[in-house]
């Protein structure tokens, strides 16, 4: 395959995992690929799909006036954005092995690498699915028929990066399903927070998919795959920077349909500084930079799931 340089099937390190992960230190050797499969050595994808479901369920108990969000709620969330991470990622690697052989970030990948097979990157994917389907069916009805479709997304993303010339936005659609996910398993229904919510995440994977795009422009241009960075172009910042700016605003505009108070505010308010924080450090050719702040989404993340938690707490407790 081009630019596969160490014999087909060899036990090789994913170019942007990281460094010194157990997956590629610890874990028995026949298990790796498949591990690197489920991105289980880049943990940064499971949380930025974990987070929205979090601040989802956080939302609901702030407009609930529960005192924190449901426990097994979050730990279900948890378990769920693991295994469905994993097999979203299986699925798109599956699809996309020929367009990873020609990107040098990607080449690396079991399949495109030959560590995998791709028969049998099917049927981990069909294991994955089994752990996703078993979670789901934990919630009410309506929320199991929410996140059976939110498989319409996944399914067709990785065929869009070569039809349009923005598939982050598909990624968006996706990604951002956890909004409405926290919401729906405590009320049976989608309202106005989560459904705003939802546009507001939608946002931000954009904004935070594109930083990510830096690191393969050049590869990107060579293979001609379509993504938002090389659609942006020169207005890269500007363009990112008005994707977190929507973010904040309709992550606001949730919170305060959703009931929030003075601690919730502040912890969207940090949300929103973090953002901007990242657009001032983008610079649109350093790709290890671009990288570095793409996983800063998972602090980002935390603070404003901290902030809502918090508030909830103290909600409930000044209302004796």
């Amino acid at each position: 395959m081009p630019g596969v340089s160490r014999p087909a099937g060899e036990d090789r390190r994913v170019a942007d995992a990281v460094a010194g992960h157990w997956v590629d230190t610890l874990a028995p050797r026949r298990a790796r690929p498949y591990l690197r499969l489920a991105r289980i050595d880049r943990p940064i994808g499971w949380w930025l799909l974990l987070l929205p479901c979090w601040w989802s369920a956080s939302l609901a108990a702030i407009a609930a006036g529960a005192a924190f969000p449901n426990p097994l709620h979050l730990a279900l969330f948890l378990v769920g954005a693991v295994a469905m991470r994993g097999a979203g990622s299986t699925y798109n690697d599956i699809a996309d092995r020929d367009l990873d052989a020609q990107v040098e970030r990607t080449r690396s990948r079991p399949l495109p690498s030959g560590q995998v097979r791709a028969r049998h990157a099917a049927l981990f994917l069909f294991a994955q699915t089994l752990v996703g389907l078993a979670v789901l069916l934990q919630f009410n009805g309506t929320a199991i028929w929410v996140g059976i479709a939110s498989l319409l997304p996944v399914a067709i993303y990785p065929f869009m990066k070569r039809i349009m010339p923005m598939p982050q936005a598909v990624l968006g659609l996706a990604f951002a399903w956890g909004a409405l996910m926290g919401w729906v398993a405590a009320f049976g229904r989608l309202d106005a927070p989560a459904l705003l919510l939802y546009a507001g995440t939608i946002a931000w994977v954009i904004g935070y998919d594109t930083i990510y795009a830096v690191q393969d422009i050049e590869d990107d241009e060579m293979a001609g795959i379509r993504s938002s960075a090389r659609t942006f172009g020169r207005g890269l910042k500007l363009a990112v920077g008005l994707c977190y700016g929507a973010a904040g605003l309709l992550v606001a505009l949730a919170a305060w349909r959703a009931g929030i108070g003075a601690v919730g505010a502040l912890g969207v308010a940090l949300f929103c500084a973090h953002l901007g924080r990242q657009v001032v450090r983008l610079e649109p050719r350093d790709g290890a930079g671009a990288l570095g702040l793409f996983r800063s989404n998972r602090d980002a993340g935390l603070i404003l799931f901290a902030g809502l938690a918090a508030d909830a707490a103290v909600q409930h407790i000044l209302r004796g």
